[in-house]
């Protein structure tokens, strides 16, 4: 299915978007947040966060109050967590428009009272605890009197302690020793807050790797993020098995041409021809979201064969050899999907450039990448 005209596009199953929060919810007693933030991981925000609810998922969480507002400005209305803000930006906005803050230390506890004042209304929001991580959150030493503080501001009228979480990591690293210190921080962490009077409705720790494999993290709600569009935090078969990549890449040769043995092949020549070959020029490059670092490593395929980039990966572009292969312009190439058909998936390229399969697929949010939606949740 290609839009018109496109020479590359990425395509995004929302089924499996949906089929992948129905799995997890089915897994745990607990509520679900789906994590939409950055674009929906390269997704789309707004129809991700639109399957993922039709699939079970009961909150959205986001790192931005403009990602926030923006769901809001699509007309979405479940609770959005934000967790990502400054002092100074639309605090007051986002809380008449019922979305939730994360506060980790006494200065954005303050602005939100003040955007409280501003909106005429409480701020719903969501105290941190660096249990750690070493990133937000405030930490244990703080802990008592930025709860006591937020305590006092819920008896004021001024906010409404709806949850308190933190954030783990290395859950994606089964039986990593951390993994059960944090779990210890946290509880410590919700008896502190109980004894100073702040017992929240939501007590939330678990990512996509804890909510995977441990069920005794996952308290009142958990906050699966790249788990939802169908990859898997973890280096296990069985648990990708239970999950539904999302994205496919595609682009259409845009030349092929035969060359000469002794060539070399784009910027640098760090490509050579062993043979007399064709080449394909893929009309993809870093400027779209292919990695850099996948130069002579990113596999395609191509009329059912798998190839291998050759060379540095260009801007707007980069190419591949074919050998004898016949290849016409116009022909697919998949840099990844699910794998169903041969493909390269997103964690081969992952593998290839040395990084992280949810790098992969939020680095083709370019505009110069069609986005195209498939499935009844479309």
């Amino acid at each position: 299915m290609w839009q018109a005209d496109a020479q590359s596009q990425v395509v995004v199953d929302l089924d499996a978007i949906r089929a992948n929060v129905r799995t997890l919810r089915s897994s745990t007693p607990a509520q679900v947040m789906a994590v939409v933030k950055a674009d929906g991981y390269g997704h789309g925000m707004v129809p991700a966060a639109r399957a993922a609810l039709s699939g079970g998922a009961t909150w959205l969480g986001v790192c931005t109050l403009d990602e926030a507002l923006g769901l809001r400005d699509a007309g979405l209305t479940a609770p959005v967590l934000a967790w990502l803000w400054l002092p100074g930006q639309p605090v007051g906005r986002a809380i008449g428009c019922d979305v939730d803050l994360s506060v980790a230390g006494l200065s954005q506890l303050a602005a939100v009272i003040a955007g409280a004042r501003e909106a005429g209304r409480a701020a719903r929001i969501h105290l941190k605890i660096d249990t750690g991580l070493s990133r937000g959150g405030a930490v244990a030493p703080e802990w008592p009197q930025l709860a006591e503080s937020a305590g006092k501001a819920q008896a004021d009228g001024y906010v409404e302690v709806i949850g308190v979480w933190s954030h783990f990591a290395c859950a994606d690293a089964p039986g990593h020793e951390t993994v059960d210190r944090q779990l210890a921080g946290f509880t410590d962490a919700l008896d502190v807050a109980k004894r100073l009077g702040v017992e929240p409705q939501l007590r939330h720790l678990a990512n996509s790797a804890a909510t995977l494999t441990r069920p005794d993290t996952h308290f009142d709600l958990v906050r699966p993020g790249i788990a939802t569009y169908g990859l898997s935090p973890l280096d296990d078969p069985a648990v990708r098995a239970t999950l539904r990549p999302a994205m496919t890449a595609h682009a259409r040769v845009l030349l092929s041409k035969r060359v000469p043995a002794g060539q070399g092949v784009s910027y640098g020549h760090t490509y050579v021809t062993q043979r007399e070959s064709t080449v394909a020029l893929v009309p993809l490059g870093y400027g779209d979201g292919v990695p850099r670092h996948a130069s002579s490593a990113g596999p395609v395929q191509l009329n059912g064969a798998r190839y291998t980039v050759a060379g540095r990966v260009c801007m707007d572009q980069f190419v591949i050899d074919v050998g004898d292969a016949e290849v016409a312009e116009g022909d697919e190439v998949v840099l990844f999907g699910p794998g169903d058909g041969g493909e390269p998936t997103a964690d081969d390229w992952a593998q290839a450039a040395g990084t992280i399969n949810y790098e992969i697929v939020t680095r083709f949010g370019s505009t110069r990448v069609p986005r195209v939606y498939r499935g009844d949740a479309a």
